[in-house]
């Protein structure tokens, strides 16, 4: 019988495809931090060392992995700004193949949704 994936590995998955995703576009690791609800969950730097945050967010379809909390999200552009870094998104939905109410097992197939990462300003408005 399998066991159904929990809630951190299920983020985990998600940070292990966006971070294959950040060493593809050439970002280099200062930190990584992979514990649920603790931000962010990587600090990179590109080629022109400009820093960058970056928030991985899992979810379970059908909610929309792009989607986020937009008061929470102001309060951490305001830390990126006072670090003169950049924030990055990237969320991940995840789903069971099979039926969506079900929860997601390991070593199965499962449903994988991800647009890439999005560059959030934080300049104030």
């Amino acid at each position: 019988m399998s066991k159904p994936l929990t809630e951190q590995e299920l983020h985990n998955l998600a940070m292990n495809h966006v971070g294959k995703d950040l060493e593809q576009r050439g970002f280099e690791f200062i930190a990584v931090n992979s514990k649920l609800k603790k931000h962010p969950q990587f600090v990179c730097i590109d080629k022109n060392k400009q820093y960058f945050f970056v928030i991985v967010r899992a979810v379970i379809l059908p909610e929309n992995p792009n989607n986020y909390d937009l008061v929470w999200m102001e309060t951490f552009k305001k830390h990126a700004r006072e670090n003169d870094a950049k924030v990055l998104y990237a969320g991940v939905g995840m789903g069971n193949i099979k039926d969506e109410k079900a929860p997601i097992y390991l070593n199965e197939e499962y449903l994988f949704e991800y647009n890439g990462i999005q560059v959030l300003e934080t300049n104030l408005n």
